[in-house]
C-alpha cells in the first residue's frame, strides 16, 4: 500500500470535500477500501428505498479510495466506466456501506468491483464494476 488511511483521509478532505456527501472512509488496505454512508431523507426515493444515485456515488468514491491505495494521491484519476446491478432493496433508514476491491491496475487503467451492503441485510444490495483512467506521470499532481 502506497498511502496510509490518514494520508488518504486528509487528501479527500482537502481535494475532494464534496465526496463526503457520498460516504466516509472506514478502512483502507492494499488495493481495497471500505466506506459507509449514513442514509437520511435526501438519499431516499419514493417507495422508501435508498436511491440508485446514492448507491452509485458511494460505490464510485469507494473505488477511487481503493485505487489511490495502489497508485498514490492522484487527483486526476477518473471514472471511465461504471456498471451497477441493484440486487435487492436496502433498508430505508439504515446505513449502507461498500467494499471495493481492485482486480487489475496497469499504467493507464484500473479495474475493480464494489459490493454495496445495507445494515441489517445479509446479502449485498448492489454490485458494481468500474474502470478508472490513470493519468500519465507528467499530468499527476
Amino acid at each position: 500500500m502506497i498511502i496510509t488511511f490518514e494520508e488518504l483521509q486528509a487528501f479527500l478532505d482537502e481535494q475532494f470535500p464534496q465526496g463526503a456527501a457520498f460516504g466516509s472512509l472506514q478502512k483502507l488496505g492494499d488495493g481495497w477500501a471500505e466506506m459507509k454512508l449514513e442514509v437520511d431523507e435526501e438519499h431516499l426515493r419514493p417507495g422508501g428505498t435508498v436511491s440508485g444515485p446514492a448507491m452509485m456515488g458511494l460505490a464510485d468514491v469507494t473505488m477511487y479510495a481503493a485505487l489511490l491505495s495502489k497508485i498514490g494521491l492522484v487527483p486526476l484519476a477518473v471514472t471511465t466506466n461504471l456498471n451497477i446491478n441493484f440486487l435487492r432493496k436496502p433498508a430505508a433508514h439504515a446505513p449502507i456501506w461498500a467494499r471495493a476491491n481492485l482486480l487489475k491496475v496497469g499504467r493507464t487503467m484500473g479495474v475493480g468491483e464494489v459490493f454495496v451492503y445495507s445494515e441489517g441485510v445479509e446479502e449485498p444490495v448492489a454490485h458494481s464494476t468500474m474502470t478508472y483512467s490513470i493519468p500519465p506521470e507528467k499530468y499527476r499532481n
